[in-house]
């Protein structure tokens, strides 16, 4: 969906995120188009820029099935199956080449919107993290592709392509998912409050090592965190601890147990 649109009886996803998911798409092709030599190595992975950029080919061909209604198995969810299914597919898929590779990244984005489209809303999709409306996959798409969008500027050092609009986009995806990926201990009784600066406010509470995502911020959160946009999307997919954050200006935080903000990224695992 372009900028400026809304959502449809044809088309499920909010303003912008189409639009989003596109220029990324093309950002990433962009980057690859320049790069030199794909064997680099991606700074925190074990992955090369050509088997990160393969991999987000072969994700968004995934995510344009599955929004196609199509069933494609990919792991059971755990970052373990997860992981062992992404080291699956690229073996079985030798391209690491940066033209092919980007004229794939940029097709599978375009697939994916088309499938949605096409589809039309009212449905919910099997994934690898459990069950999404349309709208969620989607916001999982631009998830993924700015999460290895920013590996893939670091690797070749080149500027990232992750802004504020972008992350708040992200965010019923990550919302959907906290829950599905907690680690938590058994016992933890923990309330926060989140605010994403400039943007949306929201509750994340652990009962019994639980976790629980709400709307609205609790009434009397336990601890209240403060986090720049581009800073929150880092840290929720394990790119910056909270320590880095923090000395960086990211991360503000108070409350009865002030002390909870370090621990919160630790209480989730990211596939």
């Amino acid at each position: 969906m372009e900028r400026g649109t809304r959502r449809s009886a044809r088309n499920p996803l909010p303003e912008g995120l189409g639009q989003a998911i596109r220029e990324t798409a093309g950002d990433i092709a962009g980057l690859l188009r320049a790069a030199t030599d794909t064997t680099v190595p991606v700074p925190g992975l074990e992955w090369s820029v050509g088997e990160t950029a393969a991999h987000l080919a072969l994700a968004g061909a995934l995510m344009a099935d599955l929004a196609a209604g199509r069933e494609r198995p990919y792991g059971d969810g755990t970052p373990g199956s997860l992981a062992a299914a992404n080291a699956r597919s690229l073996d079985e898929f030798p391209e690491r080449g940066a033209e092919p590779l980007a004229a794939l990244i940029v097709d599978g984005a375009d697939a994916f919107l088309a499938a949605t489209e096409e589809a039309g809303p009212g449905r919910t999709l099997l994934t690898p993290l459990g069950p999404m409306e349309p709208d969620v996959l989607a916001s999982y798409l631009l998830t993924h592709m700015l999460g290895h969008g920013w590996d893939l500027a670091r690797g070749l050092g080149r500027p990232h392509m992750i802004d504020a609009a972008r992350v708040g986009l992200c965010l019923p995806f990550l919302k959907t998912a906290m829950p599905r990926v907690a680690v938590a201990p058994a016992g933890l009784e923990a309330r926060y409050a989140l605010r994403v600066r400039g943007g949306e406010s929201f509750g994340v509470t652990f009962s019994d090592g639980t976790a629980e995502v709400h709307p609205d911020p609790p009434r009397s959160p336990d601890c209240t965190i403060v986090t720049e946009p581009v800073t929150f999307l880092l840290i929720a997919l394990g790119r910056l601890g909270p320590w880095q954050a923090m000395a960086r200006g990211g991360v503000l935080a108070w409350g009865r147990r002030p002390w909870l903000a370090l621990r919160f990224p630790t209480l989730f695992e990211a596939p």
